[in-house]
């Protein structure tokens, strides 16, 4: 699963041809959710600051995700996307 993005010990991932809908993963250290790129609906468990850190990228690079999304479904390679700053 190749890392697109990393910021505050938060590794953000995206699977190659992955099932709908389009998402991406997000670990930290024992944590790890998946999180929908249209709503930002989280499935997992991830502490609170952690969380919110990840949804705040998440509405900064939407449309970097959505690309990547379909780079991933055609077996494309990714680009990697800014950290959170």
């Amino acid at each position: 699963m190749p890392q697109i993005s990393f910021f505050y010990g938060i590794i953000i991932l995206m699977n190659f041809a992955d099932h709908a809908p389009a998402h991406f993963h997000a670990w930290y250290g024992d944590y790890k959710v998946i999180v929908s790129i249209k709503d930002g609906v989280v499935k997992g468990e991830m502490p609170g600051r952690a969380l919110k850190m990840i949804l705040e990228w998440l509405e900064e690079h939407r449309d970097e995700l959505y690309a990547n999304w379909e780079k991933a479904q055609n077996g494309m390679p990714l680009d990697k996307i800014a950290p959170l700053k």
